[in-house]
């Protein structure tokens, strides 16, 4: 048995049937859940494998750092090869070889794979704030000073640019408060130290250029298969805020720039999020609304989302009822909580009348599972215990010189791998700090009447320049003031920061 021009072969039900996830349903999202050590990695290895070889492109988070080896072909010599082996004679999958899979590795960090970036703007306030856990208040503070780097043509492209422009914002708190609202300096001091903090955890690295282009995740090498995008989260796990944030921000990425599709054949990408408690874990409400109805959208775009977790009530009910396809591995009942979760778990599939679930979910070995998809009129099929069948790629991590081969056959090889830092915010406000310097510089020298007659401007607007003399000679970002009275422009272009802000309102307007 295995996959045909419409399915992706699961595994052999306890009664003999053949388990399948349709590729027409699989935009309808899934949940792979159960303990540790029950078989979920393998499960998802398995299942990603079958999506690229129909041509269906795929993302995943290697959180463990052992999924990288779907990259290369397994081999009888490789540990559990046998029983890999056993099992797919046991399902009698007569044509079963080892197989690779075309790969993509990223990485935030730019270590394991090619960086991932996006700038602080496409980012945008709503995500930030909760990147930089703050409260409500400095969340509006952190809006106007997004709407004011807009209204002014700042580009808000990495940290450097956010940091000079909070110091900017610290020094005009009032000028601000008077058009747009109330902005304090305590306010603005609590989200500079939120992000030097988070600065120093390596968050930084993930906003800059180039920023990421959504539709290279989407590619297809030339044998038809769907390239696995592996991102290495190993590391970024130590700061799990950044990686839910960061998936998050992807998914509403994949919503903005596709377009709708309906239910199309096949999936234009599967998208399977590990470890996906942390995405809710703090969440306030207003923003697991947000999640919940990005998940229930983008099913239309051609985007099928797979949670996995080591506990289906992880999952808020919410987004737990969106989940049609849905493989449950076995869960232990140590703590009231787990039992909690094999009842919640048990009521969630359609009742097979042979099958006592709620008693079996403790009983499946590893590799077997409780799986129930939905069928071609979208309704789940009935829940059938299942032996999953064996994935043929390497069980376990790529070599270092591996991934360096593979990285350097990358069909986005040198795209990403220099950063580019153009001129932004920073670069603007230094540049008006340090005309202001010279200009009050020259006041101070030459007069006000002299200046003023060359710059065209009325000796009252002067001495207000002239008083602040002394700050603007020393470079304070506080003298900007003075240059915005001299009409200056900054030299990023508007037109950009307002194609900006509307792609990164999306989670904004969802909200609302």
């Amino acid at each position: 048995m295995t996959d045909t021009a419409s399915d992706i072969y699961l595994g052999l039900g306890a009664d003999g049937s053949r388990q399948t996830l349709l590729l027409g349903r699989s935009n309808r999202h899934g949940l792979i859940a159960g303990a540790t050590g029950t078989g979920k990695t393998v499960t998802l290895q398995g299942i990603a494998e079958s999506f690229s070889a129909a041509g269906v492109p795929v993302f995943l988070a290697d959180v463990k750092g052992d999924l990288s080896g779907i990259a290369m072909p397994g081999s009888p010599t490789f540990k559990h090869a046998d029983k890999l082996e056993a099992r797919a004679k046991e399902l009698g999958i007569t044509d079963y070889t080892y197989a690779d899979n075309p790969v993509i590795f990223w990485d935030l960090y730019g270590e394991q794979g090619h960086p991932i970036r996006t700038t602080v703007s496409e980012m945008g306030p709503l995500l930030l704030s909760r990147l930089l856990d703050l409260n409500e208040t400095q969340e509006g503070v952190l809006q106007i000073i997004f709407r004011y780097a807009d209204e002014n043509g700042l580009l808000l492209l990495d940290f450097e640019d956010l940091s000079a422009l909070l110091a900017w914002a610290n020094e005009n708190a009032a000028e601000l408060s008077g058009k747009y609202g109330n902005v304090t300096k305590p306010s603005v001091g609590s989200i500079q130290r939120q992000l030097l903090s988070f600065e120093a955890q390596g968050a930084n690295h993930f906003f800059g250029e180039p920023a990421l282009e959504i539709n290279d995740f989407l590619k297809v090498d030339d044998q038809g298969r769907g390239y696995v995008n592996v991102l290495a989260a190993d590391k970024l796990m130590r700061s799990p805020k950044l990686y839910a944030t960061f998936l998050l921000w992807l998914l509403a990425e994949l919503f903005e720039a596709l377009p709708e599709v309906g239910d199309p054949e096949k999936p234009k990408l599967v998208f399977f999020f590990d470890e996906a408690h942390l995405l809710f874990d703090d969440a306030p409400k207003a923003l697991q609304d947000t999640i919940e109805q990005v998940v229930r959208l983008i099913r239309s775009k051609g985007v099928g989302v797979f949670f996995v977790t080591q506990n289906p009530i992880d999952i808020p009910e919410e987004v737990a009822g969106q989940l049609g396809n849905r493989v449950q591995h076995a869960l232990r009942a140590f703590t009231p909580r787990d039992q909690r979760a094999i009842k919640a778990a048990a009521e969630t599939f359609r009742v097979n009348p042979k099958l006592d679930v709620e008693a079996v979910i403790t009983e499946l070995k590893v590799g077997e599972a409780l799986v129930s998809t939905l069928d071609e009129d979208g309704a789940p099929t009935v829940v059938e215990r299942t032996l999953i069948k064996p994935p043929r790629s390497r069980l376990g991590p790529v070599s270092e010189k591996e991934r360096a081969i593979i990285q350097s056959v990358s069909p986005v090889e040198g795209k990403y791998d220099t950063p580019v830092d153009r001129e932004s915010a920073a670069e603007v406000l230094a540049a008006k700090a340090a005309d202001a310097a010279a200009t009050a510089q020259e006041v101070a020298e030459k007069g006000v009447e002299e200046v003023a007659k060359r710059e065209r401007k009325t000796p009252s607007v002067w001495e207000k320049a002239g008083k602040s003399a002394m700050t603007a000679a020393t470079g304070s970002l506080a003298s900007m003031a003075v240059a915005m009275v001299l009409g200056k422009k900054s030299a990023a272009n508007p037109l950009q920061t307002g194609a900006t802000a509307f792609v990164r309102n999306l989670l904004g307007g969802l909200m609302r």
